[in-house]
């Protein structure tokens, strides 16, 4: 039997949890800012090198999991990247605690838990209902990069993306390499780039 008490406790920390993101992003990131984020940075190689190879460009990485997000901003500490900035955040809440009018320029995806059972498909990042809260974000031409090197998530990826009304796959290079943790460790990858359809289709 569910208690009141515990739930109307555990509804308060999320409330909490959520108003305190909102001010630390508030703090770090001025509205109207146009950013490059990456969803689950790991280790912050990829976006540490990307920030000192752009630095006219804002760079956000959001993880999960701590110890990452404190190895993150150690390199950018060591780099002295004033442009980037580490968030221990679930990307969904990231995405909803966001400044008003803050836009993507890029979104990058690297690596993501592919959740290869088949119960646990609904946990994968790229699904419809994150496309639209990205789109709602996305800023004239933004791109959306995703690299798996599990080969049925990325199939998967490519159908949400194309069934989408507002991304489509975009034949382009690949903009930025920088090896990461999980990329040392992959023996292959896939790449894909989705551009965002101003207006919808």
């Amino acid at each position: 039997m569910e208690n009141p008490t515990r739930t109307a406790e555990h509804l308060a920390r999320i409330d909490q949890r959520h108003n305190n993101l909102r001010e630390e992003l508030a703090s770090l990131i001025p509205a109207k800012s146009v950013i490059v984020w990456e969803v689950g940075s790991g280790h912050g190689h990829f976006l540490a090198a990307y920030a000192a190879a752009y630095p006219d460009q804002v760079c956000v990485g959001v993880d999960i999991t701590g110890d990452r997000i404190e190895r993150g901003i150690r390199k950018r500490n060591r780099a002295k990247l004033a442009n980037l900035h580490f968030i221990h955040a679930e990307a969904n809440d990231f995405l909803r605690a966001l400044p008003p009018g803050v836009t993507f320029s890029s979104i990058y995806i690297l690596f993501p838990d592919p959740w290869p059972k088949r119960r646990h498909h609904k946990n994968r990042i790229l699904q419809p209902d994150f496309l639209n809260a990205v789109a709602e974000r996305a800023g004239q031409g933004a791109r959306l990069h995703f690299r798996t090197d599990y080969e049925p998530y990325f199939r998967e990826a490519a159908q949400v993306i194309t069934a989408h009304p507002e991304w489509q796959i975009a034949d382009e290079p690949w903009p930025f390499e920088q090896l990461t943790v999980f990329q040392s460790r992959a023996t292959q990858h896939h790449s894909l780039t989705a551009q965002h359809r101003a207006g919808g289709a």
